[in-house]
This record gives C-alpha cells, structure tokens and sequence, in this order.
C-alpha cells in the first residue's frame, strides 16, 4: 500500500483510530469563508470506469478476492460553492453527503493531472445533515449541483472498489495505491484506454451536452432512469 492513501467516507469505518476533521470558519480579516482542513488530510488516488454490465462485474470483484463491504445503498451528493463559485474555478469540492443514514462532509482540493486521478482530500461524520447545510448557507455557501446514485462498496484489504449505478449510466471506481489500481483493472477487465478522470458532475454536463437533456442536476426524478430493484 503507498504512503499516504486512506479509505474514506462507509470505508473509514474500517479505520477509527484516523478520522479526519473539518471546521468551516469566518476569516474576519478576510470577509469570504475559508475551510480550514485539519488532520488526516490523504491523497485519494482512483479512476472511474463504466460499467455496463453490473452482475458481470460483482462476479469478476468476487473471482479477483473481494468481499463486499456495504451493500447497495442510497447516496444523495450536494456540491456547495460561494457566490461566483471560487471553489469551482479553483477546481476544488465542497461536497454535504447523505449515504444510506449516514452524513459525510468532504472538502477536495484540486486534482493532479495523469493516469489515475490524485488529489487532497478530508472528510468527516456529520450527525445532523440539516444543521451542517443551514452552517454552510449561513456562512454565504449555496448549493450548487446535486448528484445520486446507489452505491456498493468492495475491498480486497489494499485498496477498494465501489459499483455506482446513476441516472446517466453505471460506473465503477477504483481507489487505491497506484499500482494496485491498475492491477485491479486488469483483473476487472478495464482496458486503460477505458480510465475515466473527471468528476460526476462534469460526466453529467458532458451527458447533457450530448443528450440536448434540460435536466440541471444528475437525479432519478429529474433524469427519469428507474433505479434496479
């Protein structure tokens, strides 16, 4: 495993003792809210993949050593950005996550460009998802992009893949040590050709683009995918 890679969000329940913290602050001197990252701050190193046929490829995780970790579970993602989107155009995340009962609050920095896609990231356990929006609004934050999914989680012990079925199609994302991911694709079957580095919202805007679609946000109800029962 390569220094400095850490599991997150369900997966850092697997690892209690480096819980990560994050404060949003009023800088006084300085009248645009700042977030401040403290501790346990990691390099999350992943790719995405598309991933047309879901059964097909639970039974590859399951041939190459995985084991599921969390089951098909309900994900809603808010991005919050302030006014004139800073964060955006800085190419970081301010993201509010409710997954399955839980809320997450992660802040990414920008990412780097290459194979696989690195960046910083911190997040933390929210316990009251309502509270922590109304803290974000308050300090002059808005939402400014929602994205759903459901979402399964897999780990081999090194590293963990996740199987994202979403309003624009099914996903795959491979979060680990680089070598490991791309060994994990092979295993997968995923081609390198087939890596994919941008972001959720950006693969929406890119669908949106080529489907003439009016949908502003990347959800069942706006889209009009049914979700598998």
């Amino acid at each position: 495993m390569e220094k400095g890679w850490r599991a997150t969000g369900a997966r850092a329940q697997e690892r209690p003792n480096k819980a990560a913290h994050v404060r949003v602050v009023a800088n006084h001197r300085d009248p645009k809210p700042s977030i401040l990252l403290a501790m346990a701050s990691h390099n999350e190193i992943e790719i995405k993949f598309r991933a047309a046929d879901v059964p097909a490829l639970n039974r590859r995780l399951r041939k190459a050593g995985f084991r599921l970790v969390t089951h098909r579970t309900h994900e809603m993602n808010t991005l919050y950005d302030l006014p004139g989107q800073p964060l955006r155009e800085r190419g970081e995340l301010l993201r509010l996550r409710k997954y399955g009962p839980d809320w997450l609050l992660t802040h990414k920095a920008k990412g780097k460009a290459g194979r696989h896609k690195t960046r910083v990231e911190t997040e933390t356990k929210v316990a009251d998802g309502a509270k922590m929006e109304a803290i974000l609004r308050a300090l002059g934050f808005a939402p400014t992009f929602r994205y759903e999914k459901f979402r399964a989680e897999w780990s081999d012990g090194k590293g963990h893949v996740v199987v994202d079925e979403t309003p624009i199609g099914n996903f795959g994302e491979i979060e680990g040590p680089s070598r490991w991911i791309d060994r994990t694709a092979q295993a997968l079957q995923v081609a390198r050709s087939d890596y994919i580095t941008t972001t959720y919202s950006e693969l929406f805007f890119e669908w949106k683009k080529q489907s003439e679609s009016c949908s502003d946000e990347m959800t069942f109800s706006t889209i009009q995918r049914k979700p598998r029962r």
